[in-house]
């Protein structure tokens, strides 16, 4: 059964940093692009940033440019994206999704989801 599982959201200041890990079980990790999008409430769902599998080249989105990161540990299954000097704005419930296209365009599907992990930042 294909499960991503979403850790490492919670509440922080303005400024702050959090990390979260985004773990696959049930797929050939390496084939797939993992991306990370976000939905604000009230607002459209987001994507954050993306990486692919085998080349690990990554793509972020312009309002996350230079604050986060994203990583990937294909031994362990899992993708990562370090957040820091978090604002208000950032509030969201963040989810993960693996392409099988190995696409990070957004062009084609993403065939699995994660449930999601809540960041809040104070404003």
């Amino acid at each position: 059964q294909v499960q991503l599982v979403e850790s490492g959201g919670g509440l922080v200041q303005p400024g702050g940093s959090l990390r979260l890990s985004c773990e696959a079980f049930g797929i050939s990790f390496d084939y797939y692009a993992i991306g990370w999008f976000r939905r604000a409430p009230g607002k459209e769902r987001e994507g954050v940033s993306c990486i692919t599998g085998t080349a690990g080249v990554t793509h972020y989105a312009d309002s996350v440019k230079g604050r986060f990161i994203i990583s990937r540990d294909n031994a362990r299954g899992t993708v990562y994206l370090q957040m820091n000097s978090l604002k208000p704005e950032d509030t969201a419930v963040y989810y993960c999704a693996a392409n099988g296209y190995q696409d990070c365009s957004g062009s084609t599907p993403s065939a699995y989801w994660g449930r999601g992990t809540q960041v809040t930042v104070l404003s």
